[in-house]
């Protein structure tokens, strides 16, 4: 696409906000883009939104208060979604139906009907929904990968992440700062946020390229310490105070691969503790752990287990094996470059008309945790099947773009067998 790449960003809280400011307005600079609306619900946050892109010396945006109207904005070719969890899928479809280049942040789905929704309209419509996983484009996650496709790490047989990170000011403030994820503690009780870890996780294993997802198990703790730090900070005869949240303390989450893998993930949010993904990896030569910072890799003999020396070695190992994508981009913001890329990735399958690289069958697995998890967690942990959203396409897929500058996918490699 060589015309002007017309957008829209749709939800202007606080995660909008800071994609708008600090990763899409300086790229409308480099690349041939404009953002032509803004929308939100509450109209202080459009209205707040339009005036920082004026500011920022761009013109002002049209603002709305209603996504039906913003995504028929005239010109309008694609669509960022940053609004409140609940309405992620619904508004991406209804741009995907408008034939808007579309991509929407992370979170978890609240039914699979959501998730099949998403893909039955993709392969209506032919119009992919990117999935704005920032952390598949991490240094450290693509310095990984970038390993283990060199085959530094052997076969990869379990890895292990989480979203852990104590949010229970952010969670608790949500009436106040009009945040949803106060709303969705009070009701509900799964692994409400397993994108993060999930994302790199699923593109080293090939999941939905050669691999899938195929049965999950979840188990939440009591949920205690929402309550207690209610009670102390705003009494117990607050509204907060009197109320029973249901979201456990912590989550465990078990999946299992087709090929074998091992998959543990942990949300942790409303407990003391430092910020952490726990990215680990266990590959037959080789591996990572994210808490305590380090690599052994047998066939590297800087990189070996050794108790006396391989602590806190990651910065080293990442600065050796870092991935293309971060030696050729300059990314920086926020996130440490992440938001950036993710942006940039799907800036470039705008301009060539291509899949682009965390896809609609990638968002639909992805995002299905969340509401299989709260399924298994009220059978007592009981077993449940992971939908194949791409209907056996996973190991026989076509359409992955090996040629674009931030693919996360690996060659198909059993295409020849399918070509009769």
């Amino acid at each position: 696409m060589d015309k002007t790449i017309n957008i829209a960003v749709i939800g202007l809280g606080g995660r909008g906000r800071s994609l708008l400011k600090c990763v899409i307005l300086p790229l409308c600079k480099e690349e041939n883009l404009c953002v032509t609306a803004l929308c939100d619900i509450y109209e202080d946050r459009a209205a707040s939104a339009a005036k920082k892109t004026e500011e920022l010396g761009f013109s002002r945006p049209a603002t709305y208060t209603d996504y039906k109207e913003a995504i028929k904005h005239p010109g309008l070719d694609a669509v960022i979604i940053a609004s409140a969890w609940e309405s992620h899928i619904e508004i991406a479809i209804a741009a995907m139906k408008q034939g808007l280049y579309t991509a929407m942040e992370v979170g978890g789905a609240y039914s699979l009907e959501d998730c099949w929704q998403l893909v039955h309209t993709y392969e209506e419509t032919g119009r992919h929904c990117m999935l704005l996983e920032n952390c598949c484009y991490g240094n450290e996650e693509l310095a990984i990968l970038n390993m283990y496709r060199q085959g530094l790490l052997g076969d990869i047989v379990h890895c292990a992440g989480g979203y852990m990170h104590d949010l229970r000011g952010e969670i608790l403030n949500g009436k106040g700062d009009r945040h949803y994820r106060l709303r969705n503690y009070i009701n509900r009780n799964c692994e409400n946020y397993p994108t993060h870890e999930l994302g790199p996780i699923a593109k080293l294993l090939d999941i939905n390229n050669g691999n899938r997802i195929v049965t999950l198990n979840s188990f939440a703790s009591a949920s205690k310490s929402l309550h207690e730090t209610a009670v102390r900070d705003f009494g117990a005869n607050s509204p907060l105070g009197q109320v029973e949240f249901k979201q456990g303390d912590i989550v465990t989450t078990v999946l299992k691969c087709q090929k074998g893998q091992t998959i543990v993930l942990t949300l942790d949010t409303t407990l003391h503790r430092n910020y952490s993904r726990g990215f680990t990896v266990r590959g037959t030569k080789g591996a990572y752990f994210e808490d305590g910072r380090y690599f052994c890799i047998d066939d590297v003999s800087d990189y070996k287990f050794n108790p006396d020396k391989f602590w806190g070695n990651a910065d080293e190992v990442i600065e050796e094996f870092k991935h293309d994508i971060w030696k050729n981009h300059t990314a920086c913001d926020d996130h440490g470059g992440m938001d950036w890329l993710v942006i940039s990735a799907f800036i470039e399958s705008i301009k060539r008309d291509v899949r682009p690289p965390i896809d609609t069958y990638d968002a639909a697995t992805y995002m299905c945790i969340t509401a299989l998890s709260e399924q298994s967690i009220t059978l007592g942990g009981a077993t449940v099947f992971v939908p194949d959203f791409t209907r056996s396409k996973w190991y026989r897929r076509n359409d992955i773009a090996v040629d674009t500058v931030f693919n996360l996918d690996k060659a198909e490699p059993f295409a020849d067998l399918y070509q009769y």
